[in-house]
């Protein structure tokens, strides 16, 4: 079993996209807008694929973003402009202090720090950030 995170931006997908390519280094291996989807049923008054509300067809219906060794999927769900990511955080395991310190100064970026950046009794660097789309996230040392 194999199991991936499945994000949605509520219509930010594409500027998350670019945050991520830009701060993490993520690499887009996939990604398809709902214009390209089936059309919807007649009558529907969908177009673009079925599964999204009219107008959105440049938004990002599935995309997929491998960063580092993760697979992580996007989408723009259902665009309505209000993303929630709750009760759950992704974590980065940074391979230095300073690997640490860099990836979680971009990820604050317009973000909210929730913990700075700190030696703990289980990590020699670890802090805890939502980024400026919500997410919430966790660097981390490995502590040697």
């Amino acid at each position: 079993m194999h199991i991936q995170p499945y994000l949605f931006f509520d219509g930010r997908c594409d500027e998350a996209i670019e945050f991520y390519k830009a701060n993490l280094g993520a690499r887009v291996e996939m990604l398809m807008r709902f214009k390209d989807g089936p059309p919807a049923p007649a009558g529907s008054g969908g177009g673009g694929g079925e599964c999204q509300p009219p107008g959105n067809g440049e938004k990002v219906m599935h995309a997929n973003l491998r960063i580092g060794d993760t697979t992580i999927l996007a989408s723009d769900g259902r665009c309505t402009g209000h993303p929630k990511f709750e009760g759950f955080a992704l974590t980065i395991n940074a391979a230095s202090e300073a690997d640490a310190d860099r990836v979680f100064a971009a990820l604050s970026a317009g973000g909210q720090v929730q913990m700075p950046m700190t030696k703990t009794f289980f990590s020699p660097r670890f802090g805890m950030v939502a980024d400026k789309f919500g997410v919430s996230w966790m660097v981390i040392v490995a502590q040697q």
